[in-house]
């Protein structure tokens, strides 16, 4: 289940029903890399491999998995054996292998050793809310989610997203609960955060398993440094890390939630899968609204992100 969410507004209907969405996407099916093929990328089954739909659906929200795949050749592999052959041609010819030929030859040494090397895949899945208009993205890092939204514009031929334009600066609301020593409608603080000082970014402090309202994390607050990151629970139901840039992280559903939920009653694992996705939709409609309502996410630009 998710366990990030990177979020650009839908500024229009997605105009994409379930099997609407699954013809588009069958036109990328993930492909493997070729011998000579650095990396690839492609939309894969959400549910997994024993699955052909690349959408599932639940609740108004179409699930979707992008799966990239790329070949794994160093640097350092490559250019040993170019200095091999280089010194090879210097010794048998007695001459210098000038740049252009070495550049060839390198070339040459790559498209060799590149069917030979290993490959990593990774599967990020995401989420498109029909409802409340959002594309969630369980992505770790910035770019994961842009390669992920870029693929499927470039498969439906446009997709009306945009990214977050917060009216209120997360820093400077975080920065607040935090020397408040509580948060306010719905949330709760954690017991981790990170601050930076504004007019420093090297200058940073990271803390876990600590009392937030604590005589520390004040000392450094009166030095001027801001909450950057902060762990929060919402409503007793989840819990996560928010960040300056709106992302969340460590997204997890609470124990209790998942037990009333009669989630872990599921026959089968597709089954379990789609109750807790099924939850996590609910309990993120409400997040994200929250979220919209605490920081203006509301006014966000609407021009497409310009991938």
């Amino acid at each position: 289940m998710f366990k990030n969410a990177r979020l650009f507004r839908l500024q229009d209907a997605l105009g994409q029903d379930a099997m609407a969405l699954e013809q588009q996407l069958s036109t990328r099916r993930f492909q493997p890399c070729g011998p000579l093929t650095l990396s690839t990328m492609g939309w894969s089954e959400p549910l997994g491999g024993e699955t052909q739909a690349l959408v599932h659906e639940a609740a108004g929200c179409l699930l979707i998995c992008a799966k990239r795949q790329e070949r794994l050749l160093p640097a350092s592999v490559v250019a040993e054996v170019l200095e091999e052959r280089v010194s090879d041609i210097e010794t048998a010819e007695g001459r210098t292998v000038g740049r252009a030929e070495r550049r060839q030859l390198k070339e040459a040494v790559t498209a060799e050793l590149l069917p030979q090397s290993f490959t990593r895949s990774r599967r990020i899945l995401a989420y498109v809310d029909t409802v409340a208009h959002w594309v969630v993205v369980d992505a770790a890092s910035e770019r994961m989610a842009e390669d992920l939204v870029s693929l499927l514009r470039e498969t439906l031929g446009t997709l009306p997203a945009s990214l977050l334009r917060p009216s209120v600066p997360p820093p400077t609301l975080m920065t607040r609960w935090v020397s408040e020593g509580r948060g306010e409608q719905g949330f709760e603080l954690g017991d981790a955060c990170e601050l930076r000082d504004p007019k420093d970014k090297q200058s940073v402090v990271r803390c876990r398993g600590q009392d937030l309202a604590g005589d520390e994390i004040a000392t450094h607050l009166q030095a001027g440094k801001q909450v950057t990151q902060l762990a929060l629970e919402w409503e007793q139901r989840l819990s996560l890390v928010l960040a300056e840039d709106l992302s969340l992280k460590r997204l997890r559903l609470t124990d209790e939630l998942i037990e009333d939920s009669g989630v872990l009653e599921a026959d089968d694992p597709a089954a379990r899968f789609d109750a807790e996705f099924t939850l996590l939709i609910h309990e993120m409609r409400g997040l994200l609204a929250r979220l919209d309502g605490l920081f203006g996410l509301s006014g966000s630009d609407s021009a497409e992100v310009p991938w």
